[in-house]
């Protein structure tokens, strides 16, 4: 009995060891590219620009920064930053605050707790920005991140783009140079590009009243050769795509109901004022009214199918009567029509860049169809993440940059289209290391 004993744990043995899984070693690996010298362009979002600005310890996050850390695993070098030298940037830096609620008066309101919400950093901490923050230094024209807030596709073509715009004026290696001419002057051997998002947010800030969407020949001739001088050399890269910008906060934050009426005196003076007009109020939540030059008096209520700008101001709305008694500017919201004006240009640009990324062997990130689901979220990592303002872990308190977080998820798409398209093998990285919105 003692001999089949020890023969049956035997047997036990020998199949335990024989389902034991095996775990697959990661072995980091360049595959086909060679990513000695990495350069990334594009505007805000590939500059680190987060919270309203443009600061040092946004920019160390800054997507193509997180991405070159884990391309030193497979023989990447050193990646530079045009880093601004504090943490206040040009000055405009937003900041999450507990904020006293005050009447139109300008007085606390008594029984009221403070709110939790975006608040200038200067008026927190009255310091003021490094003069250096503003002026061309020597010591950042090597930088390999090229990303120039406020740069639309043909914008890094234009010589002297410098003078034109104060955040590539900070590095720029000569008066007359074009952002591309100097990212070829790197000699780059791998590169990222995402540009376009401007091409379409302009318009889409001003809502529709100020700026034009960049025509599809204009993209097209622009993209192309971006490309081709990237190219030109032999260097290997990976585009990313235009996400609807209508998903993002600083188009979703405000409900097209939200004058929310709580007496009936304020309905009825309403609903006098309306009635020639044909509009009617009832307590609770009621559409805002917006001027429409195409409207009966120029005005309407608006639609549930239209969105109104994060930058619409609040003060504006609660003691000056915008949306009720007046109506709130067209700068403020988007119509119908200037809606299909932006997901029409989304998809005709989309279309560009995908077709040159495949007549250039590049690979492609369709951010677009990642982010197609953000209002209604986006599972990562086993965190959900969505559109929602300060709680949605996305986009950071201007509505429209990303979060670090956001920027980790959005350099895992890149690495995971580098990783498929030239059979490399570089690491992600753990998206839940890095911060969401900073709370006080």
């Amino acid at each position: 009995m003692k001999n089949y004993k020890i023969l049956y744990l035997f047997l036990i043995a020998v199949v335990l060891t024989a389902c034991k899984p095996e775990i697959e070693s990661f072995t980091p690996s360049a595959g086909n590219a060679d990513f000695t010298t990495y350069i990334s362009l594009g505007n805000s979002l590939t500059a680190g620009y987060l919270d309203g600005d443009l600061y040092r310890s946004g920019q160390q996050v800054s997507y193509p920064n997180l991405i070159a850390g884990q391309l030193k695993t497979v023989g990447g070098g050193e990646f530079i930053q045009p880093l601004m030298y504090d943490d206040i940037g040009f000055g405009r830096r937003l900041v999450l605050n507990l904020n006293t609620v005050r009447d139109c008066f300008g007085q606390p309101v008594d029984g009221v707790a403070p709110s939790l919400g975006p608040f200038p950093l200067a008026m927190l901490d009255p310091k003021t920005p490094d003069p250096k923050n503003f002026t061309n230094s020597q010591e950042l024209h090597g930088s390999h991140n090229l990303g120039v807030p406020g740069a639309k596709s043909f914008h890094l073509l234009v010589p002297g783009y410098g003078s034109m715009n104060p955040y590539f004026a900070r590095f720029a290696t000569g008066a007359q140079i074009s952002v591309v001419e100097q990212a070829v002057s790197l000699n780059p051997t791998f590169f990222s590009l995402w540009a376009g998002n401007y091409d379409i947010l302009t318009y889409a800030l001003a809502g529709g009243e100020q700026d034009s969407l960049t025509s599809v020949q204009l993209f097209s001739y622009a993209y192309s050769t971006l490309l081709t001088a990237l190219t030109a050399n032999g260097a290997k890269g990976v585009v990313a795509n235009i996400p609807d910008i209508t998903n993002i906060a600083h188009f979703t934050t405000f409900p097209y109901n939200g004058l929310a009426l709580t007496n009936e005196a304020q309905v009825a003076g309403l609903n006098a004022a309306y009635a020639p007009l044909g509009i009617v109020f009832q307590l609770g939540p009621n559409p805002f009214i917006v001027a429409d030059p195409g409207a009966v008096g120029g005005l309407r209520q608006i639609k549930s199918t239209e969105l109104i700008l994060l930058s619409l101001p609040q003060d504006s709305i609660k003691c000056k009567g915008w949306g009720s008694q007046k109506p709130i500017p067209a700068h403020y919201f988007l119509d119908e029509g200037e809606i299909a004006n932006i997901k029409e240009a989304t998809q005709q640009l989309n279309a560009v860049i995908e077709s040159l990324a495949a007549s250039h062997n590049l690979a492609f990130v369709n951010v677009n169809a990642i982010f197609n689901n953000i209002r209604t979220g986006l599972v990562y990592d086993g965190a959900r993440f969505n559109a929602s303002y300060i709680t949605g872990g996305i986009n950071s308190l201007d509505g429209i940059h990303l979060t670090s977080r956001g920027n980790a998820i959005v350099a895992n798409f890149f690495i995971e289209a580098i990783n498929a398209k030239y059979e490399s093998s570089i690491p992600l990285l753990n998206v839940i290391d890095y911060p969401g919105i900073i709370f006080p």
